[in-house]
């Protein structure tokens, strides 16, 4: 029973980071129907730059996750006028390339600039264990963290997404972009919008790995990437209630098969699922079937 909680809680940590890097690709989709498969690597950059400002600026916690989210921000920004914008109106599959090619461009700058060894991630606070139960449940302060900045940060997403007039614009422009458009939507400054928020959020899952397995390196993105897409489509792509449940499952089952199985398993699994979801249901778990008139 104690292995098993403890298995739990590491997946619930696991996952919340699946959860926030999700969240930006269902953002993404649900917006402009494109998979930004670039947005792993801009976990990768708030990870650095939380590891330099922590490092050398000798910023605290909440300094350093508030610029590595700047930075991350600016950059999502960025790629989406320099790369996406200008092919909108081409072809799904323009885009899609371009996607993969700024990742390259991303992955393979980061290791030309910041050289491809592993990075030890300063301790921004010390850490500590606290039992409950007689110690059948234990917890590090460092998940406690994660569990806390996650859930803030998803909360407030949903009140951005519901309660302000950019989140309704976001909302429309889901919905149907002309439609939007045509009722005085700025779909371009949504867009930009869209990609800011979500790069944000990645940025703040690069932070909050770096300080749970203290080691960061350039291609750090590329699995974590692969999962959280995995995560978004296991809860419904374009949902974002789907993206946050399909990122805390992904990492409960990780963690699930590492302990009573092998570490080694824990990849194949990810994928397995992802088939499996794509075979019986290709919506996700939130997603429903839309019927198209034609």
């Amino acid at each position: 029973m104690k292995t098993f909680i403890e298995q739990l809680i590491n997946g619930l940590s696991l996952g919340s980071i699946y959860a926030l890097i999700a969240l930006g690709y269902t953002m993404v989709y649900g917006i402009m129907k494109l998979i930004n498969f670039a947005h792993g690597d801009i976990y990768m950059v708030g990870a650095f730059t939380g590891f330099f400002a922590s490092t050398y600026l000798h910023l605290g916690f909440v300094p350093s996750l508030l610029l590595a989210m700047l930075v991350s921000l600016i950059l999502g920004v960025t790629i989406e006028r320099v790369a996406y914008r200008p092919l909108r109106d081409k072809s799904k599959i323009s885009i899609l390339i371009t996607a993969i090619g700024v990742s390259l461009l991303l992955e393979n700058g980061g290791i030309i600039l910041l050289t491809p060894q592993v990075r030890t991630y300063p301790q921004i606070f010390k850490q500590h264990m606290y039992s409950f139960f007689n110690g059948i449940i234990t917890i590090s302060n460092q998940q406690i963290v994660i569990f806390v900045v996650s859930i803030i940060m998803m909360v407030g997403l949903q009140l951005i997404i519901y309660k302000t007039k950019i989140g309704k614009a976001m909302r429309a422009v889901s919905t149907d972009a002309d439609a939007a458009k045509l009722m005085g939507v700025n779909v371009d400054r949504t867009v930009s919008f869209t990609f800011a928020i979500g790069s944000a959020l990645a940025a703040v899952a690069g932070v909050l790995v770096g300080i749970y397995y203290n080691s960061i390196d350039p291609l750090m993105g590329i699995m974590p990437g692969l999962k959280a897409f995995i995560a978004a489509v296991l809860g419904g792509i374009g949902i974002i209630p789907g993206a946050m449940v399909g990122g805390l499952l992904m990492g409960v089952i990780e963690a699930l098969v590492s302990g009573y199985g092998s570490s080694l398993y824990r990849d194949g699994v990810s994928f397995a699922i992802l088939i499996i979801i794509l075979l019986i249901k290709p919506t996700g778990l939130f997603g429903k079937n839309v019927r198209e008139k034609v």
